[in-house]
């Protein structure tokens, strides 16, 4: 099982250019040290108009400053946005491939389709129509990056026939993810020989039975790029700390920051009763309990936060559902210190990643 970090970039009130750009420098150092410790991959999602929850809205330019201060880690968007109110499918296209030829072929290529009526209504998109737009995209890209020159007529766009440049350094094309937040989506991956990147909790009965029917259906699949990437991720919180007490107090502090910030979150199904968004959305379970920003309770089982021995033990439980990654949240609004987080990484690095050394 492998391990990567994944940003948010939220940004705490009251914010200020200096702090806006604190928060992305903190974000750098950390995967400079992650890239240092061999993590897999550092993923960062596109999110529009998110008040404190998130401020990252451009996810390729972030991303290519990870991939140009760092050597191995592998660079994810998690996700780009392929709704055409939003980005535009050649457009997605030409800046998946620079961030690929600039990381020297490092790119995972995660796609969605958003998930909050603030976004979703900022962009005047259709709820309704979302799924079948990113289908027809996740279809077209592909074929834009494999084809000297591609032409086609859809319905969510069209285009006279044109070279689409330039083409990715990674041959075909980089690894396709869609992002889970909503019940049947990663069966959507596994029919399109898609990786499915997890971003919502769940139990591990649960996780079991979907990456059991995950693995079934895939090998059945129609890719909809030139190969299948059968891999499945997870997300999780990180807080290591040699001191139980400390990393469990500290770790849920940051947990329950974060499901306050997500518990403000419009997102569309409440918003916008549609087919197309079956769920409450992003990390139902933790917006149920997401009352203050304080005392969360006890961190559900599976969350990566205490010491070392505590960590393995709960991450060993990821391995047996048959998980190949996990992304780690290592920071809510900034409410760990930097240095902390950066000697969380390191006792991560030191005493939990050798337990899953392959």
């Amino acid at each position: 099982m492998k391990f990567g970090v994944f940003y948010e970039l939220s940004v705490p009130r009251p914010w200020t250019r200096e702090s806006e750009r604190q928060v992305y420098l903190n974000a750098l150092e950390q995967v400079r040290l992650a890239d240092e410790l061999g993590f897999h991959s550092v993923w960062a999602v596109e999110h529009h108009f998110l008040e404190e929850y998130s401020h990252c809205s451009a996810p390729e330019l972030f991303l290519t400053a990870c991939a140009m201060q760092t050597e191995n880690i592998r660079v994810g968007h998690g996700i780009v946005v392929c709704v055409p109110q939003f980005n535009h499918p050649v457009r997605i296209a030409e800046r998946a491939a620079v961030l690929d030829i600039l990381s020297g072929g490092r790119l995972e290529f995660g796609t969605g389709r958003s998930a909050t009526w603030t976004e979703l209504g900022g962009f005047r998109a259709d709820p309704d129509t979302t799924k079948k737009s990113w289908d027809e995209f996740v279809h077209a890209i592909p074929q834009m990056w494999m084809n000297e020159r591609f032409g086609y007529e859809g319905e969510f766009f069209s285009m006279p026939t044109r070279a689409v440049l330039p083409k990715p350094y990674q041959d075909p094309h980089p690894p396709l993810w869609v992002a889970v937040s909503s019940p049947g989506t990663e069966f959507d991956a596994a029919d399109r020989g898609m990786g499915a990147l997890g971003v919502n909790f769940t139990t591990f009965k649960a996780q079991e039975e979907r990456v059991q029917e995950y693995r079934r259906r895939i090998q059945q699949c129609e890719p909809a790029g030139a190969f299948v990437n059968d891999q499945i991720a997870s997300a999780n919180f990180l807080f290591c700390h040699d001191d139980s007490k400390t990393g469990v107090e500290t770790g849920k502090r940051m947990i329950g920051t974060f499901q306050y910030l997500a518990g403000q979150l419009d997102m569309a199904k409440e918003a916008w009763p549609t087919k197309g968004y079956p769920s409450p959305g992003l990390l139902a379970a933790t917006r149920r309990s997401a009352a203050a920003p304080t005392d969360p309770g006890e961190p559900p089982e599976g969350i990566a936060v205490g010491n070392p021995d505590q960590i393995i033990r709960e991450l060993k439980k990821w391995e047996a559902t048959g998980v190949d990654l996990v992304n780690f949240i290592l920071n809510a609004n900034e409410v760990i210190p930097q240095e902390q987080v950066l000697e969380s990484l390191r006792l991560f690095g030191r005493e939990v990643m050798p337990a899953f050394a392959d």
